[in-house]
């Protein structure tokens, strides 16, 4: 059922295969049957037939209260939504004459965004005659990714980029 919307299911004479697998109301399976017997069956029972697993061969149809079902799909839906995390790219931006203990800041404010299973993008900004010493500000990113070795493993390594210098780090799993 993880592939298929609530909106794209057949139910009832929507269902046009000759033969289906049918599961009963209570859980049981009834056997393969044609699908107008298995609608006569629903019928009887005064509930829909629903078609839930359309790839399989045969198809597989369960008699349920179509209602009901689709308020069950869609609160599967939202409750597996809370549960996902999307990671996101948190930046840190550093300049080339930063001090140790601004640095450290840094690795800390990191090593948090890290533990959240982010992201993080670590930026190395230069301005005016900064430019000219890029290569000798290269070992401040090595310190910062150094600094992380235990918990953070280096996804993109360090790179120029116009006036800056960017690396990406990720959480070790």
């Amino acid at each position: 059922m993880e592939g298929t919307k609530i909106s794209d299911l057949f139910i009832n004479e929507q269902i046009r295969d000759k033969e289906v697998r049918v599961i009963g109301a209570d859980g049981e399976q009834l056997g393969i049957m044609s699908s107008k017997e298995a609608l006569a069956l629903a019928e009887e029972a005064e509930l829909d037939l629903v078609k839930i697993a359309p790839t399989a061969k045969p198809p597989v149809c369960k008699i349920v209260d179509y209602g009901k079902y689709k308020y069950d799909q869609m609160r599967k839906e939202k409750e597996s939504k809370k549960k996902q995390h999307v990671v996101e790219i948190k930046e840190i931006r550093l300049s080339p004459n930063i001090d140790s203990n601004d640095l450290n800041t840094k690795i800390n404010a990191a090593k948090k965004f890290l533990a959240k299973g982010d992201r993080v993008k670590v930026t190395l900004r230069f301005r005016g005659r900064e430019m000219a010493h890029m290569a000798n500000s290269k070992h401040i990113l090595d310190d910062f990714a150094e600094a992380l070795g235990e918990v953070a493993v280096i996804e993109k390594a360090p790179k120029v980029e116009g006036r800056s210098m960017t690396m990406f780090l990720t959480a070790k799993k």
